[in-house]
C-alpha cells in the first residue's frame, strides 16, 4: 500500500532542497521533539520526556509495521529533521469506492516556520503521494483552536467542508 510511495525523495522549499522519507526508529526521538515543539500538541501531553519513550516506541512501531499507515520525515541539507506528518491510507465505499488519503500530525520545527518546508510537504502530498497511491480525496482534520494552521490550509486548495467530532474514551471502562 504505501510502501508504494517512491521515497526517498527531494523537493524544494523556497530555494532550499530538502529530502522526504520515510521515518524509521532511529528517528523516534526528533519525532518525539517535533511534536512537544508545538504548544498545542504539549498541552495534550506530548513534552518529550524520557518517561514517555517507550509509548511512543509501541506506536511508532505500529505505524511503520502497518502498510496502511507511514510516518514521513523531512529532513535539511544537513540531515537535520524539520518537518514530519504520518499518512494513512483509507480504502472506502463511499464517493463509488474512493480511496482517501488521511494526513495526521503535520508538523515544522518553529524554527522553520514561514520557509516554505510545510507547502513543500504538503504539495507532495497533494501532487504526488496522493496520485502514487490512487487516492481521490486528500483529507485532514485541525484543531480548531490552529488559526494560522486553517489559513495555510486554505491557501493550498484545502476547503473547510466537514465538522469533525471526537469522543474521548475514558481508561479502564
Amino acid at each position: 500500500m504505501l510502501e508504494a510511495l517512491n521515497l526517498p525523495t527531494s523537493v524544494f522549499a523556497h530555494d532550499t532542497e530538502v529530502v522526504i522519507r520515510r521515518a524509521t526508529r532511529d528517528d523516534l526521538h526528533e519525532l518525539m521533539r517535533l511534536l512537544s515543539d508545538d504548544p498545542i500538541s504539549a498541552g495534550r501531553g506530548d513534552r518529550a520526556r524520557d518517561a514517555d519513550q517507550p509509548a511512543y516506541e509501541v506506536a511508532l512501531d505500529r505505524i511503520i509495521g502497518d502498510p496502511s499507515n507511514e510516518i514521513i520525515v523531512v529532513t535539511d541539507a544537513g540531515g537535520a529533521m524539520v518537518g514530519t506528518l504520518q499518512l494513512t491510507l483509507i480504502p472506502g465505499m463511499a464517493r463509488r469506492g474512493s480511496t482517501r488519503l488521511l494526513v495526521e500530525a503535520v508538523r515544522v520545527a518553529s524554527t522553520e516556520r514561514g520557509s516554505g518546508i510545510g507547502s513543500a510537504l504538503m504539495r507532495w502530498v497533494m501532487d504526488e503521494a496522493a496520485t502514487e497511491l490512487g487516492a481521490a480525496l486528500v483529507q485532514l482534520t485541525s484543531d480548531a483552536a490552529r488559526e494560522d494552521a486553517h489559513r495555510f490550509y486554505t491557501r493550498l486548495g484545502f476547503v473547510d467542508s466537514h465538522i469533525g467530532f471526537k469522543y474521548y474514551v475514558k481508561p479502564g471502562l
